[in-house]
């Protein structure tokens, strides 16, 4: 046994002496090799091709020195595939995933190079993930394409790979910093958004709204619906957020209201304004800028997505479930006269409503399409042949990622044209999975969802309002993929951050149950 442990640390060993002489010869060496080789390789290249390498080397090194900062820039740069996709030649793996595999790489020598044990400490999170991986790798046997069965695979590896990097650097560092590079990189795509929106782009005419005064915001995911699909999901970790932030700050100003014996009032109503308003003012800003992202996507399943996700949030935000029942039923009271007495601006209430004509019946054949209904009537053909795949392979599907290439075989004739997936969800999985992968599909989010809630109900301080924020998340993409797919567009890479976050949650909840007590320190 001891011979096995000596084995073991060989290398481990090895490379922390090599890091660690006094020399440091063999970082030296590396990091000159890899200077002299990237040079080599720029100077060979085009500009725009060399540009593009030097900046990918230095993001390389800011990874190497925190890992932390890999994980942000993997969620920038994974935003922008869509528009990669277009502009730069074609690479195995996007940026934002070459970025992945860099940072795991920088966190696993960062980890030997102090000495650190790399443990994965998975908890009940993960295993629902591993389920629903293993599931769909089984519709392998019925694909048609392994060019697109691989890449959606590769999809969920990368989620569980998120989930160990995430759940080690929110130990070594605290969870609020790997929220904020979420929250940050979605931030970018917003500004991007709003700079859309306000007609500074070329967005094509199609995307015109409100008359023609204003465009459909998409960042660089290139259609308005991913866009706002992932606006609304890191929205709800924000609108959580700053629900923690407004409690701290206000319990803050009711210490300072019952102590003012001490100083004089204004003075310590002047200190709890300074010491405690600057998270409220981060997170609230966040919020509002994010959530306003949603509206300027003018996507119907984004919006409807926040309003699902805005109610749960508001349903978890109470101790007592009564009292989160009482205030849902109030708000969508409110919402249903707002609509009947047309308190709503005439745009926004036609919007949400104007698409309830079309989908009366499921079968579009025969239909006559018009400007008004072709995106609704285009949805419903795709579901139309996700029903007949299902229909035809019921037990494995027809293969992960294998909708666009077997669609022309179930097209409804005046639909030729696959749009990539059955813009539902539920449909997708079942029909590239069948009933295993659909099976273990919601059974992974309704585990998860549970897990979710059980901490906002059990845990305290910031930890809650985190778990509070991931309950809406979920929410939102349940709700958000009755009409859409969101596992596009490297959007999978925060949701494997938020599931990471939601791991480290469980396992603070696990360290709790031994100890029978909570420690309400902020993370």
């Amino acid at each position: 046994m001891g011979n096995v442990k000596a084995v073991h640390q060989i290398i481990p060993n090895a490379l922390r002496s090599g890091w660690n002489t006094e020399q440091g010869v063999w970082e030296k060496a590396a990091l000159a090799g890899a200077a002299v080789l990237v040079g080599g390789i720029i100077a060979g290249l085009p500009v725009q091709m060399s540009a593009l390498l030097l900046g990918a080397s230095l993001l390389g090194v800011l990874a190497l020195i925190n890992p932390l900062w890999g994980l942000a820039t993997t969620l920038i740069l994974g935003s922008l595939k869509p528009l990669m996709d277009r502009t730069v030649p074609a690479l195995p793996l996007d940026l934002g995933q070459i970025m992945l595999a860099f940072t795991v790489a920088a966190w696993l020598i960062q980890c030997i190079r102090n000495g650190r044990q790399i443990r994965l400490q998975y908890t009940l999170v993960a295993i629902p993930v591993t389920g629903f991986t293993f599931a769909a790798a089984l519709s392998g046997l019925n694909m048609t394409s392994l060019a697109y069965w691989l890449p959606e695979m590769l999809k969920w590896v990368e989620i569980l790979i998120l989930i160990a990097l995430v759940t080690d650097l929110a130990q070594s560092q605290g969870w609020m910093k790997v929220a904020m590079a979420a929250i940050f990189a979605a931030l970018t795509q917003a500004l991007i958004g709003a700079w859309q929106f306000a007609g500074f782009s070329d967005a094509p005419e199609h995307f015109g709204i409100l008359g023609g005064r204003f465009f459909r915001a998409y960042g660089t995911f290139e259609q308005p619906n991913p866009f706002g699909g992932l606006m609304g999901l890191v929205a709800a970790v924000a609108i959580g957020l700053t629900l923690g932030a407004v409690g701290k700050w206000a319990r803050l100003l009711r210490e300072s209201l019952r102590t003012r014996q001490a100083e004089p009032f204004k003075k310590l109503f002047r200190q709890a304004l300074s010491r405690k308003l600057a998270p409220v003012l981060l997170a609230g800003t966040a919020s509002i800028v994010l959530s306003a992202a949603v509206f300027m996507s003018w996507s119907r399943g984004a919006w409807l997505a926040l309003a699902c996700a805005g109610l749960a949030i508001l349903f978890a935000w109470p101790r007592k479930a009564w009292i989160g029942l009482i205030l849902v039923a109030a708000t969508i009271l409110l919402g249903l006269l707002s609509l009947e007495l047309d308190l709503l601006p005439a745009s926004i209430s036609s919007r949400l409503t104007g698409f309830t004509a079309s989908i009366q019946t499921f079968d579009v054949r025969g239909v006559d399409v018009t400007v008004a209904n072709y995106a609704v009537l285009e949805r419903l053909a795709h579901w139309q042949a996700a029903g007949e795949m299902i229909r035809q392979n019921f037990w494995l599907g027809v293969g992960l990622g294998n909708y666009e290439p077997v669609y022309h075989q179930y097209a409804l004739i005046n639909w030729p044209y696959a749009l990539g997936h059955a813009h539902n969800i539920y449909l997708n999985i079942f029909a590239e999975t069948g009933l295993v992968g659909v099976s273990a599909y919601a059974t992974m989010w309704l585990i998860i969802i549970w897990l979710t809630w059980t901490a906002t109900r059990r845990l305290e301080g910031w930890d809650r309002f985190l778990g509070i924020g991931l309950l809406g998340v979920w929410i939102h993409l349940s709700a958000h993929q009755v009409f859409d797919n969101l596992y596009v567009a490297n959007i999978h890479l925060f949701i494997g951050v938020f599931l990471g976050l939601l791991n480290i949650l469980r396992l603070r909840f696990r360290e709790n149950e031994f100890s029978g007590r909570y420690s309400t320190t902020s993370t």
